[in-house]
Formats: C-alpha cells, structure tokens, sequence
C-alpha cells in the first residue's frame, strides 16, 4: 500500500503532553539497544529477527535509514521548510530496497553507522528548543509536531529492538515513560495511517493500561486526538501496558476481551503494511 500522508490543512496528529517529555526516554532507549547490539556474537548478527525475512543485521540496517529520515524531517521541519518525501512511499517495499542496497556492509560497518546515525540524531533532538518542539515535520502520517515525529522514533525503535532482543532470548526493559509514549503512539498511529488512506474508523476510544497504570481516550474525526482523560462510554481496551503496545503494533494477536471497535480501529495499520 503507497502511504498518503496529509500535508495539508490541520495537523493528522495530536497526543496530550509537555514539549520535551519524549527526549529522555527517546535518548535512553537508542543508548539501551546500541549497548545490547554491540554486545552481539557474529551468530546473533545474523539470527533471524521477528521481522519477516530479515536477520538481526538487516533490522539495523532499516533502522540506520530511518533515523537518517528523522535527522532530515526535525531539521527541516525546526527550519520551517518540512520535507515532502513520503509521498508515494511504499512503507513495505521501500525499506526492504535500502535494506538491500546494505547488504555488502559487514557487522561492524552496520553498528557503526547505526552509532553514527544515532549520535546525530540525538545531537538534533538535545538542541531542540521550545519552538523547535512545536515546530511542524513531516511524519508517515503527514504533517505533524517535531515531539510527536519524536515520540514516532521512540516507538518504531522500542518495537525493533524486541524484534531483535526476543527471538534471541535477551531480556527486555519496560521503563514507565517508554511504556506511556510507546502506547499512546501505538493506539493513534493507526487511525493516522488511515486518515491518509480513507481507511479511519471514526469516534471516541478508551485505554485501560496496568503494569503501569495509562488510561487515555483516542479521538478519531478529522484528525487523530489522544487525551489524557477517561470515556466510561467508549469502547476500552484493557491489559497489560506492554501487552498492548505489541498488539497494536502489529506484534502479537489483540487480547481476548478486545472490543471489536479496536480491532477495526488497525485497519489503517494492517492496510499500510500490507498486514493480515
């Protein structure tokens, strides 16, 4: 599926919180999994990852380009001239392209880069200033504020390195400011995608979150709202906060209890990437 991100009229996204609350769970993840992957064997490089068809090895490589797009769209976007490149962009096809073009690189090469992108990335997101933070930057969903592309990053990394730590059997960390952002971005991303996509289910849905303890309600109309605030007549989806982040993201099955309004909500998702 080509995404459709909305470039136009009011930003796609917003979710409830202060201007840099993401910066230090976003710095401390990216250190946490550059740490677990410099301790990696030659074997584990190339173990196979929860990503379908790629090693351990090639979700770094992905990732070494994504971080490139975030580097690019903050500073464009603190700029005031936001980038337009994920027009047409195949979020399926794509990625396995620039995976591709890597292949020729050894281990050591990709952990390089990876560091490099890394620093460059969390260079550019120390220096943000207040209106750096509510600056607009292009995201997969479309226009959206630089903390939101920020708690995008934070997400999409938290997902990849389970994809590599879980089928290796290391362990992971659940950190409680992770585990908020990563949810709430979770639960919108999908409705965001749809908005694009003419796939968005529209109303009001519920978050009942423990370990820890995230209750918030997503808004879906014109554009994706999430609130830190309660909905006793929305449909509620409850569980495990990590749990829950895996479900939405496409990672594990939706619990058992799940309101069939959720599971249609990751029809923006599934269609995206071609899910079933």
């Amino acid at each position: 599926m080509i995404l459709a991100p909305r470039n136009d009229g009011p930003t796609v996204l917003s979710i409830e919180g202060g201007p840099s609350d993401v910066r230090e769970p976003f710095i401390r993840q990216r250190r946490r999994m550059q740490a677990m992957l410099s301790a990696l064997t030659d074997e584990q490089w190339a173990a196979p990852s929860r990503c379908v068809e790629w090693t351990v090895r090639e979700v770094v490589a992905h990732l070494i380009t994504v971080n490139a797009f975030w580097h690019a769209s903050i500073v464009a976007g603190v700029a005031g001239a936001p980038t337009r490149m994920l027009a047409g962009f195949d979020p399926v096809a794509t990625p396995a392209l620039l995976v591709n073009s890597m292949s020729s690189l050894d281990d050591t090469a990709v952990l390089d880069q990876l560091v490099a992108t890394n620093d460059a990335l969390i260079e550019a997101v120390t220096e943000l200033t207040d209106e750096g933070w509510i600056a607009i930057a292009e995201a997969p969903a479309g226009l959206i504020p630089v903390r939101l592309l920020v708690q995008h990053g934070l997400w999409d990394a938290w997902i990849h390195e389970r994809d590599i730590a879980i089928p290796l059997g290391i362990s992971t960390v659940a950190q409680p400011d992770e585990l908020r952002l990563c949810l709430q971005f979770a639960a919108a991303i999908s409705p965001a995608l749809g908005i694009g996509l003419h796939r968005a289910r529209r109303g009001t849905f519920a978050v009942d979150a423990t370990a820890p303890a995230i209750r918030f309600i997503v808004e879906v109309g014109d554009c994706v709202t999430v609130r830190n605030s309660e909905a006793p007549d929305a449909a509620c989806l409850r569980g495990d906060a990590e749990t829950l982040i895996e479900a939405l993201s496409l990672r594990a099955p939706m619990p058992a209890s799940a309101p069939a309004e959720w599971i249609a909500l990751l029809n923006g998702i599934e269609a995206a990437f071609d899910a079933v």
